[in-house]
């Protein structure tokens, strides 16, 4: 009895020291988060983006002033407790005005994303599946289109569709999705010889499925990383285009037509442009910082 009740005990110990040492299966999307969670910076980052954009929804709903009326008794008035960031030179409340600029800026950024993204996966996709000829003609068109300044671009835009929203998007994305094009394709052309493609192809898959349900998929991390770092970039150049007076007109408004209005009165009332400049800051460098800790965090060489 003495002798089996060991063997018992033995096996036992053994089974806790198995359990022990055996690690927790992940997949490589939750060790891909759990890595980022580690990140401060990009968990701040997260959370000042997420500020922004839920002020930009409801701030102006909550606030008493309409971003377009003007008050003639309130002109360039400093900020205050009616007036949380000041007036403007027609006397209109900052305060709306700033988060209302802020839901075009942020609006152009993500739609731009989306259409140069969308875009660029499916031409960079199809260049470095087929390859060959397909490859080198698509690519030349590429280049072609990369050396056309966007600038040039958004000024023939304007003299024919006029100055607004959506000449604005389409002069930023027409030819904004050559350098997603071209990471994809770099991609592709590294995933397209192994083993489960091949076995796609020889099971008889179409040409059609093998890029959107193999290839696609397997350039998603390096997609996500994209959009971090394009998003902010859309958001700039809406800013610097406003600013030039080429962007967004009244009575709409964003954060570079603010900071382009404001310019006037710099050395009067430097803080008219204080405070879109301000979010057009945070904005930016949480995006960036988010774009670094999510390469890091989908990098798959870090993987535990």
């Amino acid at each position: 009895m003495d002798i089996s009740r060991d063997m018992f005990v033995k096996l036992d110990n053994k089974e806790e020291y198995k359990e022990e040492i055996v690690r927790v299966s992940m997949t490589y999307w939750a060790d891909s988060w759990r890595r980022l969670k580690k990140n401060k910076v990009a968990m701040i980052s997260i959370i000042i983006l997420s500020v922004l954009i839920l002020m930009c929804i409801f701030a102006p709903m909550l606030s008493p002033y309409k971003h377009e009326v003007t008050d003639t008794s309130n002109i360039n008035a400093i900020p205050n407790m009616s007036h949380w960031f000041g007036t403007d030179g027609l006397g209109r409340d900052l305060w709306t005005r700033v988060w209302v600029g802020g839901r075009t800026s942020i609006l152009i950024g993500f739609i731009g994303t989306f259409i140069v993204i969308f875009v660029g996966c499916i031409y960079g996709g199809v260049a470095g599946y087929f390859g060959g000829a397909i490859d080198n003609y698509m690519m030349r068109l590429i280049e072609i289109l990369s050396s056309i300044p966007y600038l040039v671009m958004v000024i023939l835009i304007s003299l024919y569709l006029g100055k607004g929203m959506f000449s604005l998007i389409l002069a930023l994305t027409i030819t904004g999705w050559t350098g997603e094009a071209r990471m994809v394709r770099g991609q592709v052309l590294q995933i397209k010889e192994q083993e489960f493609v091949i076995a796609a192809k020889a099971l008889g898959a179409s040409h059609r499925r093998v890029i959107l349900k193999h290839l696609l998929p397997n350039t998603v991390g390096v997609v996500i990383v994209a959009i971090t770092f394009s998003i902010p970039g859309f958001i700039f150049s809406e800013a610097f285009l406003s600013f030039v007076g080429l962007g967004v007109q009244a009575p709409a408004t964003s954060w570079g037509a603010l900071a382009s209005s404001a310019r006037e009165n710099l050395r009067f009332y430097p803080y008219q442009i204080f405070f879109p400049s301000l979010m057009i800051t945070l904005t930016m460098l949480s995006f960036s910082l988010l774009g670094d800790g999510l390469r890091d965090a989908l990098d798959p060489k870090e993987r535990q």
